[in-house]
């Protein structure tokens, strides 16, 4: 019989919760860490919609990147993702920047999925680089991401020198950019504000900013499979989530 707390264990060994940023809440969120789990949700964000899945479901887990609870909470009320979870016993393990950072976490498995090779991680940061089969313009390279990540409202900055070398960080990371004006040719990651983009296009550095939701959604989708592979007893299901954030 696999429990929460195994899957919290293994979790731990891929990407240890102590290795989480201070300000974030990564861990086991809610439930009983001892609770027998079969059916287990994966997901990026524990939204209403998803703890309702869950529920319907018959899931006793929910595993998300996103914690569950971010701050403290000053109240609890029953159309809250939250409350859902407690009223129907369901447990909430959440690995965040934990998982962004681990080995094999989010931006090894982003960098995967758009064809990077020899991919290793730089100055132990939350920044991956890796190489591309060969050289392509960035204008090329914006509509191949766009298209591998199905991204809507896709930015980029337009420069004239070929990608080869990319630099990943999904989700927020840019505060890392000049690791990857050091180590890459262009740096993709989720979202970075407008003068961020302005101080790169002017230095003639190209990143390509291709939302937050995108470039997390599909590399932690992926952890389901390791899950699946460790755990044979319990039943793992993806959340097919839908990007809050419309585009045209």
């Amino acid at each position: 019989m696999t429990t929460a707390e195994n899957i919290y264990d293994y979790i731990n060994t891929i990407a240890p919760f102590e290795t989480q940023e201070k300000w974030d809440n990564a861990g086991f969120l809610v439930g009983n860490l001892h609770k027998a789990v079969r059916k287990a949700l994966v997901c990026l964000d524990v939204t209403k919609a998803a703890a309702e899945f869950a529920a319907r479901i018959g899931a006793d887990l929910i595993i998300s990147h996103h914690p569950i609870i971010f701050k403290p909470i000053s109240r609890l009320l029953n159309d809250s993702a939250v409350y859902i979870c407690v009223e129907n016993n369901i447990a909430v393990i959440s690995a965040h920047t934990n998982y962004d950072i681990a080995a094999d976490g989010i931006n090894k498995k982003l960098a995967e999925i758009i064809g990077l090779k020899n991919i290793r991680q730089v100055d132990n940061s939350f920044i991956v680089t890796g190489e591309l089969d060969g050289e392509m313009s960035i204008d090329d390279f914006a509509v191949y991401v766009s298209d591998i990540l199905d991204c809507h409202g896709l930015r980029y900055t337009d420069t004239e020198k070929p990608v080869r070398t990319v630099a990943v960080g999904g989700g927020a990371c840019a505060e890392y950019i000049d690791i990857a004006i050091k180590n890459a040719d262009c740096f993709l990651t989720g979202e970075m504000k407008y003068h961020e983009i302005l101080d790169c296009a002017e230095s003639g550095f190209a990143v390509i900013s291709a939302g937050h939701f995108e470039t997390e959604y599909k590399p932690f989708m992926a952890v389901a499979e390791k899950l699946k592979n460790k755990f044979r007893d319990v039943e793992f299901i993806c959340f097919n989530q839908k990007n809050p954030i419309e585009a045209v």
